[in-house]
């Protein structure tokens, strides 16, 4: 079990404030940073200035989409990370939703399960330095080799995935499997999924690697860390499509998903964060004071299955929150 950061989604005042976050995560312990690519500085460029600036801390995306680059792009850039942090770059790949997708990038999210096994393989290819000839539903290359050498070893490449047959493809064909906005319940349900993907790949379910991001927030005010989540992941569920609604319902909690959602549509925010109760504030994520934080943080990776549990952020924590919860939360 390894203790991951998770670097803040939201914007952050600056690409050197991010360097610096990496940069505290590495002396405290924390085995990974990673960084996912939404709608603010792209990942590609504050992983290269992470890497710079760091000097054993592995890194990675959390996720990439994959409608905004091309397969064989995805295997450029990260057979580039990997060489220029010297080997520490592990790359998750995610089809994100049609809000993202085909609103800001004007792209069809059409077969999402197939496009991310094809972007998987195909990117396996490439940073193996091998020629791409594929031929698939989605994609049909062929002559593409990398003109550099190949990294050695080539970077690891990870799905995400919120459903069943998400999750089982990342068993299926993926080398590690992210996780996210599940409780512990739900998350014993998704393994389940990826064991069996695993096994229809032939493959030993312990070789796909599992990473859980769980929101955290410590904080000597325990309540504001606890608002801070509430908020966090009532604008998920409210904000962000169906996906995280969705997942949440999938888990039993149907009822306050669509009321979260429901109140966060027609404005209501304050009671959007409400409906999360203090049970599934807890069963979802790690926040609280630092005692109650590092409580229910075990609690996660305690779990049979599960590699690694990276620690996030709720989007609105400022630069002295996501600090102290970082120290807090220390490995």
């Amino acid at each position: 079990m390894t203790r991951d950061a998770f670097l803040p989604v939201a914007a952050q005042p600056s690409i050197d404030a991010l360097a610096d976050q990496a940069q505290r995560a590495e002396s405290l312990g924390y085995d990974r940073a990673w960084l996912p690519e939404t709608w603010g500085r792209d990942a590609v460029t504050v992983l290269a200035t992470v890497a710079e600036r760091t000097d054993s801390i592995g890194i990675g995306t959390s996720i990439l989409p994959i409608y905004s680059r091309s397969p064989a792009l995805i295997g450029q850039t990260a057979a580039t990370l990997q060489e220029l942090s010297g080997g520490r770059f592990r790359l998750g790949l995610g089809p994100s939703g049609p809000i993202v997708i085909e609103n800001w990038h004007g792209v069809e999210f059409d077969r999402p399960l197939k496009r991310t096994r094809e972007t998987v393989e195909i990117v396996k290819l490439v940073v193996a330095g091998e020629e791409v000839g594929y031929q698939g539903d989605v994609f049909d290359l062929s002559g593409f080799r990398l003109r550099c050498e190949a990294p050695d070893p080539p970077p690891a490449v990870d799905a995400a995935g919120m459903g069943p047959k998400s999750v089982e493809l990342a068993g299926r064909f993926a080398d590690g499997w992210h996780a996210l906005m599940l409780t512990r319940d739900g998350l014993r349900d998704r393994l389940d999924d990826l064991s069996r993907g695993a096994e229809l790949g032939d493959r030993d379910p312990d070789d796909v690697r599992v990473t859980f991001s769980v929101p955290c927030c410590a904080l000597d005010d325990g309540e504001r860390a606890r608002d801070l989540a509430r908020g966090h992941l009532a604008f998920y569920v409210g904000a962000m499509g169906t996906y995280y609604r969705d997942s949440l319902a999938r888990q039993g909690h149907e009822e306050v998903a669509n009321e979260i959602a429901a109140k966060w549509a027609s404005g209501d925010r304050e009671d959007a964060m409400a409906a999360i109760s203090d049970d599934l504030l807890d069963s979802l994520g790690a926040v609280g004071t630092p005692e109650h934080a590092n409580e229910q943080i075990k609690k996660f990776e305690a779990m049979d299955g599960v590699d690694a549990v990276s620690v996030s952020f709720p989007r609105g924590a400022d630069l002295d929150e996501i600090d102290a919860t970082l120290e807090a939360m220390a490995p």
